[in-house]
């Protein structure tokens, strides 16, 4: 498509850091369409059977999911003629891309890796100028804080929770993926696991999500003026 337009994207925050410094997973082509799933909070259950429970009461709120799937082409990055992404398409395709995916499903800390990935956070932070250094009291084991990211209204912190990738072209040389499809899930977090977040990811991810929020009963709010004019369509005069 000719043009500038906005892209989605998702933003990883490192957990090992005092100032999380992202890593941004910015989507080459934005989804055709996408499945906005909401699943309804369970019941409230009693252990009391002398206490009939409330059949309306409920256990938190709703949960919500987003299912859709990602276009990626290394012959399209390398026309658009960005260095860097001339240079990561040249050598290696589309790796760089898919194991950026594939490492959101990845708990920090849990293999050799994951301290070198840090270490290289941690130099670019520097080199930012940062004075961000390594969390030692951060838990070993946790998930990336993701932000999803669909325009400026629609910033969520979310776990992915299936990806699949569809490699579909290879190189000649390297057989390193040329064209490939990733079918990504992800499910928003609730105000409870985002409260069991580290410092200052928690910060990031409460100010995402209560943002997201307002918005949505905005929106909300701004609907009972169509709901006004079709009661008025309803009556029988007028």
């Amino acid at each position: 498509m000719p043009g500038k337009y906005l892209k989605g994207a998702f933003v990883q925050f490192m957990p090992t850091f005092l100032v999380p410094l992202p890593n941004i997973i910015i989507f080459q082509y934005n989804p055709e369409t996408m499945t906005h799933t909401w699943t309804p909070a369970a019941p409230e259950v009693t252990q009391d059977a002398n206490n009939k429970p409330n059949p309306l009461a409920v256990k938190g709120l709703p949960g919500e999911s987003f299912s859709f799937t990602l276009a990626m082409d290394s012959s399209d990055m390398i026309a658009e003629g960005s260095p860097v992404a001339v240079g990561l398409a040249t050598a290696t395709g589309l790796y760089s891309r898919l194991a950026a995916l594939e490492m959101l499903l990845y708990p920090t800390g849990s293999f050799a890796a994951s301290k070198l990935l840090g270490s290289v956070s941690s130099a670019l932070a520097s080199a930012l100028g940062s004075s961000a250094q390594v969390d030692p009291n951060v838990p070993q084991y946790m998930m990336p804080t993701v932000l999803f990211v669909w325009g400026p209204n629609r910033i969520l912190p979310v776990r992915l929770t299936s990806l699949s990738i569809t490699e579909k072209l290879y190189d000649a040389l390297l057989l390193n993926p040329t064209h490939a499809e990733a079918t990504v899930g992800i499910q928003v977090l609730t105000p409870d696991e985002v409260t069991a977040l580290s410092d200052p990811l928690k910060q990031v991810a409460t100010v995402a999500y209560d943002y997201s929020q307002a918005f949505r009963q905005a929106m909300a709010l701004a609907n009972l003026a169509n709901a006004a004019e079709s009661i008025i369509g309803m009556l029988p005069f007028g």
